[in-house]
């Protein structure tokens, strides 16, 4: 039975600060001065509406969040705001624009498509998702309803290194793979959603952050629970909220401020991604899947020779205590998840790993 903690390069639920975990830990059985666990108390209790306010002040504090927009903590994850997001901001007679760029975005289209009109303005199937579109390439809808995008494409490798232009358009962002990585505008989104599980805490706990003029769009006939109108309306508390995911969000979100913020983590991210790259550009033996411009900081993809190469390179790295490098199962591959809280040190093991692999089977 192992005790000993391995590297975990799993893409979601991921990698957590060890801090937050041995905080976590402590504070299970009993909150300080509160004589009972988080698990325990009323969501209706002063102990929580603490809890729930100290975790939005700390991520509009990290994010630099303006005072007109709202932020939600919601459940069902991204799943859940591919349908939120067009039965509230679609409305009858406009038309959605989406920017795919992997699966995610695709589903996210074809949830939509069950709401209302969707536009593809640009995609890079055709290329097997292996890079951003350009800006050239990008056709927008004149008074779109909103242009959807996804910030980071987990199964593919590739992430948005700016934001695309969409003018005066609302711009709404699934950021779920790359949130908090690194300094993020929220004034140039009408919409940003992440799920909880990748960058931010455990799953079950949904982030929205929304501007307070999109909440009109929310038609009073929609089912309540589906409804960014009345979630921001009661204060993310409509019905019980994730208690505990949203708890240990607050706590990552203080991590983070105290590593120096977002500024101070991309550095680490950029630093953490280079070193993987660097050894997958070094001799051939390994081959990067996303063009170099579009390159994820937080999902490295790489494949080998073959795909037995591929299958001996997984198994030898669980030996070594590197879990999750299996690729996703509709690309194969490899792929390193290298989020926020993954230590350097695990990237330092896996370079060395990489090329004692190569030697032997180079």
């Amino acid at each position: 039975m192992k005790s000993e903690r391995i590297y975990n390069f799993s893409a979601g639920p991921a990698v957590l600060p060890l801090p937050v975990l041995e905080q976590a830990q402590r504070d299970l059985v009993s909150l300080p001065d509160v004589g009972m666990s988080i698990l325990e108390v009323s969501h209706r209790s002063k102990v929580f509406e603490g809890v729930l306010a100290r975790a939005e002040a700390d991520i509009r504090e990290l994010a630099n969040v303006p005072a007109n927009y709202r932020v939600l903590f919601l459940q069902g994850g991204a799943s859940l705001q591919f349908t939120m997001v067009p039965m509230n901001l679609l409305q009858e007679g406009m038309t959605a624009d989406y920017l795919v760029t992997g699966a995610w975005s695709s589903k996210a289209v074809d949830e939509a498509r069950k709401i209302g009109n969707v536009h593809v303005a640009a995609t890079t199937k055709a290329e097997q998702f292996t890079r951003i579109p350009r800006a050239e390439e990008i056709v927008l809808t004149p008074g779109a309803a909103y242009v959807h995008m996804t910030s980071n494409n987990t199964i593919f490798g590739t992430e948005w290194k700016t934001l695309p232009d969409v003018g005066d358009i609302p711009l709404v962002s699934d950021t779920s793979s790359d949130m908090f990585s690194r300094p993020i505008d929220v004034g140039r989104h009408a919409l940003i959603y992440a799920g909880a599980q990748k960058n931010m805490g455990p799953a079950g706990v949904t982030v929205v952050i929304i501007r307070e003029d999109l909440l009109a769009r929310s038609a009073a006939s929609l089912p309540v629970m589906l409804s960014y109108a009345v979630h921001a309306e009661n204060g993310s508390m409509f019905n019980t909220p994730p208690v505990f995911a949203i708890y240990m969000l607050g706590l990552v979100t203080r991590w983070l401020i105290g590593k120096g913020g977002l500024g101070a983590i991309a550095a680490v991210n950029e630093r953490k991604a280079g070193k993987l790259y660097t050894e997958i550009d070094r001799t051939g033996f390994y081959r990067g899947t996303a063009q170099k411009d579009s390159r994820s900081l937080m999902n490295v993809t790489f494949r080998l020779p073959s795909e037995e190469l591929e299958k001996q390179f997984v198994k030898d790295a669980e030996k070594d205590g590197l879990d999750g490098l299996k690729g996703h199962r509709s690309v194969g591959g490899i792929r390193a998840s290298i989020y926020n809280a993954f230590p350097e040190a695990g990237v330092d093991t896996l370079t060395g790993f990489m090329k004692e692999f190569e030697r032997r089977h180079g």
